[in-house]
Order: C-alpha cells, then sequence, then structure tokens
C-alpha cells in the first residue's frame, strides 16, 4: 500500500510524515528505508505475527508494510507548476490513496499561508489543484482520440465520455462522483491515475489538547468530519508535534505517554487502520519456524488469489488452503492441536480468506 501525504504549507504535513516514518521504522523488524528524501517505508503494527513468532521460535517475522510518499510542492498553482508543482503530480498520481493533512489548530507563531485558519478552504484549495491537473490530463486525451474517432466508433464514444467527465470537474466536483454506464468502465480505466478518483483520508492537526476527547469541541475538526462524510473519505484526529514526541519513544515509554494522554494507540496505528477501512483491505497470516509474514490483500479474496500475493506459482498451482483462526492457534498451542479440535478447515477455491486467518498453501506446478 501506497499513501501520500499532501496538505499546504504550515499544517504539520511534513512533521507527521517524520514523525510516522521514524515510529514505523522504531518498532519494525522491517527496515526503514529512504527510497529517496520524501518516501519512507514502515510496518504495519501487527501483534498478531509477533505471538505467532513466539510460539513457533520463529527465525523471521515480517510484518506488512506501507510506503508513504511526503509530496512536496503543493501551494495554489501546483497544476500550472507553482511550487514543485509537476513533480508534486507526478508522485501523487503512483499512489493507492491520499492522506490530506488539515490544520486545526491555533497557532499565531506559526504563520498559515492564507493568514488564518480555515480547513475547508485549504481542502478546496489542493482539491482544485488536482481537478485542474485532471482536466489538463484528460484534454490530451480528448484531442488524441478526436483524430482517430474519425474511423473508430470506440474512440468516438470514449470523447465523448470524457467531454461530460471534464464538465463534471470544471464544476468542481471530482472524478470519483461521476456516474458511467457499465460499458464505459473500460474507457475510464484507460485514463487511471486520475488525481481527483483517489480515495482521502483527512488527517485533521490539532492542538495536544484535543487529542482527549477526539477533538469533540474543535469546530474545524466538525467541519471537516461534515465535509468527509458527505464526500465519502475517512477522517482522523491526530497531533503532529506530539506523534514527533512519541517517535522518539521506544515501546515501553510510548505505551506510557499514549496513557498519560488518555490515548489507547498512536497516530500512525489510527492511520493505518482509516487506510485498510478506507481501501477494503485486510491480513492473512502464514507461520511457520523460519518465518512468520502478514500478508495484505482486498476483502473478499479467494484462497488462490491470496496464494499468489506469496508467490505467482501458488495460485497456479493451488490445491487446498488449509486454514485456522490464529486464536485458536494461539488457544492450543499448534496446527495439529488445533485439527484435533476440529478447527483447521481444508478449503478449496472458493474459500473466502478471513481477517486473521493463518493459512497453509497445498499446491503443484
Amino acid at each position: 500500500m501506497k499513501l501520500g501525504i499532501v496538505g499546504l504549507p504550515n499544517v504539520g504535513k511534513s512533521t507527521l510524515f517524520n514523525s510516522l516514518t521514524k515510529a514505523g521504522a522504531l518498532a519494525a523488524n522491517y527496515p526503514f528505508a529512504t527510497i529517496d528524501p520524501n518516501v519512507g517505508v514502515v510496518s504495519v503494527p501487527d501483534e498478531r505475527i509477533e505471538k505467532l513468532g513466539e510460539l513457533y521460535h520463529t527465525k523471521k517475522v515480517t510484518p506488512a508494510v506501507i510506503e508513504f510518499v511526503d509530496i512536496a510542492g503543493l501551494v495554489k498553482g501546483a497544476s500550472k507548476g507553482e511550487g514543485l508543482g509537476n513533480q508534486f503530480l507526478s508522485n501523487i498520481r503512483e499512489v493507492d490513496a491520499i492522506v490530506h493533512v488539515v490544520r486545526c489548530f491555533e497557532d499565531a507563531n506559526v504563520v498559515h499561508v492564507d493568514g488564518n485558519i480555515n480547513p475547508l478552504r485549504d481542502i478546496e484549495t489542493i482539491n482544485l489543484e488536482l481537478i485542474f491537473a485532471d482536466i489538463e490530463v484528460l484534454e490530451r486525451r480528448v484531442a488524441k482520440q478526436t483524430r482517430a474517432a474519425h474511423n473508430d466508433k470506440k474512440a468516438a464514444k470514449e470523447v465523448d465520455m470524457l467531454k461530460r467527465l471534464i464538465a463534471h470537474l470544471e464544476a468542481g466536483k471530482m472524478a470519483k462522483t461521476f456516474e458511467l454506464a457499465d460499458e464505459e468502465e473500460e474507457e475510464l480505466y484507460a485514463i487511471n491515475n486520475l488525481l481527483t478518483d483517489k480515495p482521502v483520508i483527512y488527517a485533521a492537526n490539532v492542538a495536544e489538547d484535543d487529542l482527549a476527547d477526539d477533538a469533540a469541541s474543535n469546530p474545524h475538526v466538525q467541519a471537516v468530519r461534515e465535509f468527509a462524510k458527505e464526500d465519502g473519505s475517512g477522517v482522523f484526529v491526530i497531533c503532529a508535534q506530539i506523534e514527533q514526541e512519541i517517535a522518539e519513544l521506544d515501546d515501553d515509554e510510548k505505551a506510557m505517554f499514549l496513557e498519560d494522554l488518555g490515548l489507547s494507540e498512536s497516530g500512525l496505528e489510527k492511520l493505518i487502520k482509516a487506510s485498510y477501512d478506507l481501501l477494503g483491505l485486510m491480513s492473512f497470516l502464514t507461520a511457520g519456524e523460519d518465518e512468520c509474514r502478514a500478508w495484505t490483500i482486498k476483502k473478499g479474496t479467494k484462497a488462490p488469489q491470496a496464494a499468489g500475493k506469496i508467490h505467482t506459482d501458488f495460485e497456479r498451482g493451488f490445491i487446498k488452503a488449509e486454514v485456522v483462526n490464529y486464536k485458536d492457534l494461539l488457544e492450543y498451542g499448534s496446527l495439529a492441536a488445533a485439527r484435533e479440535k476440529g478447527l483447521v478447515g481444508m478449503e478449496g477455491k472458493d474459500y473466502v480468506v478471513q481477517d486473521g486467518d493463518v493459512i497453509l498453501f497445498r499446491f503443484n506446478v
């Protein structure tokens, strides 16, 4: 999973990125990787594989991972190349979802680029830049397909759909709210990676005092929540400054610090949950003496396709999946003991994998 973190200057975007990637690296067995200065890979905290690792005395525990991209250069006019405009746009087209950091705290010492705190205005500023950039891409596609449309009915049909989509965007609406006829799905797929078609999670960045009650009394956060509800987007409350402090602590100190703040989880954990929910993701597990590992898949994935996440040969030669819930495996201490209790199923090609399934795939190539 790849998430792009966006936001106007001075909203806490880079502070959040730096703290999330450092915190994720601190507790992870997966090494922190700086692919370039603004990309970090962090592990998904998952106590299930840690416990399975202890049960199997495994040599290696490998969590699922998320790649965070700190998208720089986003200011008004980014679609026309302002700031680092075009570089920003090329980076964001590759992500699965956008984490949009919006400032919901007052601080006279931190100047807002537009002079005052107004998260809905900030959201609109960024959304308009995404819309302008998508219109530019679509207009180039229309010009290309119009030339072909004289002799190609399919191209002519696509041009008609694209023009309707451009009008939709020009009305200030996002591509993800554009209604397609069933037969038009293929045409839109041909121009995938539209910025305004990506799922969005709003990170409401608040002051420390707002954390304990999840910013229930913060009017800026309430405005963001109402907007996100109408938009079909996710929201989570975070204090980037606190996350920066948490990132410096070890696991025990982190737990104490969160408890003192009246919090049950860190911002990284909140973001991961929000991301998995928004994208419809979950994890299944594999366990053994060599490695215990979490694998991220979409909800509703069937056993052969889940096997293919491990290796294409597993999917191609799929025979059966030996499946046990991780809680049952931990309770009875071994696969054999769980099998004796009738808790291990031999599942076929139509089995829909469940979150927390521990699976041993049987295949023949």
